[in-house]
């Protein structure tokens, strides 16, 4: 295959988890959940040119990760070595989902790099090969893979697509930066939440009643102890829906029936909450990654 003269443009979508349930933890320290991801249409976008030369390289990215430990870098290496293709790349990106607020933006940027040069690389490796290479890179890799709105369990490796109706979202994030292992490590961390079912979760869903339910995240107190700002936001964003912490936050999150709903809230929301520089987004829900055709 020659190599390509231009670069293409590839989306790598945030993700919010509707809920988090903490139900146990391995004897190798990873801890057994239960969750229901969900994508939405706000996106980094990577640009990513098939060379000839074998190099993997960076263009552009994040001065504040060195490229050798950039999980984008790690992905296209990680395919190049399990496939032992020729080939190599350059990669930039457009960062725009906050770093650091559980929307899954870098394992979503790995997720598009293995999906992207699968294709032009010509390589015709299966969703579930790439799936498996993705859980070297990160926990939440494979889910981008898998390409749809999931119900996920293990440590979040077994998925199952699920139909949610679609939805509008405003995610607010404070400038903090929490570590997602000093939460899972925490003593502080409840670990025996008892497992559920799809079928209770779609109940709750399709009533409307998800966020007044048993649903809940598990890691949300212990954040909110942590860092106390990211209460105030929750508080804030209750004004105008029910709020929800996604992943190990710090980015919170409304769900809304429209997007004019969801926009008004957004311009309504201050620069600052408790003295610390917030940001936000409004998204809608999708209902496949925009790549999922790039593999079957």
């Amino acid at each position: 295959m020659p190599a390509d003269t231009e670069f293409r443009t590839f989306p790598a979508p945030a993700k919010i988890n509707l809920f988090l349930h903490v139900t146990g933890q391995r004897a190798d320290g990873y801890h057994e959940l239960q969750s229901v991801f969900r994508l939405l249409d706000f996106h980094d976008t990577l640009y990513i040119r098939a060379t000839a030369d074998g190099n993997i390289s960076r263009r552009s990215g994040n001065p504040l990760v060195a490229e050798n430990d950039d999980l984008i870098i790690k992905a296209a290496r990680l395919l190049q070595q399990h496939t032992g293709c020729p080939l190599g790349a350059e990669i930039s990106i457009e960062k725009r989902i906050p770093m650091g607020g559980g929307l899954g933006g870098g394992s979503s940027d790995a997720a598009t790099v293995l999906l992207a040069l699968n294709h032009l690389w010509q390589l015709g490796l299966s969703r579930n090969a790439l799936q498996k290479l993705g859980l070297k890179l990160g926990a939440d890799v494979p889910v981008f893979v898998f390409g749809k709105n999931a119900w996920a369990e293990g440590i979040g490796d077994r998925l199952e697509a699920i139909e949610l109706a679609p939805r509008h979202y405003l995610v607010i994030t404070p400038a903090v930066h929490v570590s997602t292992a000093d939460i899972f490590t925490s003593k502080e961390l409840t670990r025996n939440t008892n497992p559920t079912t799809i079928a209770a979760f779609s109940r709750e869903a399709n009533s409307g009643q998800l966020f007044d339910s048993t649903f809940h995240n598990d890691l949300e107190p212990v954040v909110i102890k942590q860092y106390p700002v990211v209460a105030r936001c929750m508080e804030w964003l209750s004004r105008y829906a029910p709020a929800r912490m996604s992943g190990s936050g710090a980015s919170v999150f409304a769900e809304f029936s429209t997007q004019d709903e969801a926009k008004a809230a957004y311009n309504a929301l201050p620069e600052m909450i408790a003295g610390v520089k917030v940001s936000g987004f409004t998204a809608s829900s999708l209902a496949q990654h925009p790549l999922y055709e790039m593999a079957h």
